[in-house]
């Protein structure tokens, strides 16, 4: 099955590029939400982050701090940075071939990433049985 990025990994569509090695491409997204506004996609298809080894992800994940210091370097107006990564329909993820987007931010760029805080309906035993389930998974794999 191939999607919209294997697709410009194989070069049947242009793209951007502004890195790209043998296990990782980057290459600016057509939205622009902000300007620089970069995708950073493995090679390798995988759909969401769930599918990563240890082997991938390191590969992948090595290579972000790199291509953050180039888009910021790459314009004296960047403030900071966003990495965003959706895993799964109900978190945003629209092309089922892990991604990351690396989102440059300036002063009133409006963009606006809304942050909860449901700390108020929290207690001890709640945040203690949660981490207890997840850390319990460790054990199982």
């Amino acid at each position: 099955m191939s999607d919209v990025f294997d697709k410009i990994i194989n070069g049947e569509i242009p793209s951007y590029k502004v890195y790209e090695d043998d296990d990782v491409l980057a290459f600016l997204d057509l939205t622009q939400a902000t300007p620089g506004h970069t995708l950073v996609v493995p090679k390798k298809h995988v759909a969401d982050i769930y599918e990563y080894d240890e082997e991938l992800a390191a590969r992948v994940l090595g290579v972000l701090p790199k291509i953050a210091r180039a888009i910021k370097a790459s314009d004296d107006r960047i403030i900071g940075l966003n990495i965003i990564n959706n895993n799964g329909e109900a978190a945003g993820q629209s092309v089922f071939h892990s991604h990351f987007h690396l989102l440059p931010r300036y002063v009133d760029d409006g963009y606006d990433i809304p942050v909860l805080d449901n700390s108020d309906k929290m207690t001890e035993e709640i945040y203690q049985e949660r981490a207890q389930k997840i850390a319990e998974q460790f054990e199982r794999n």
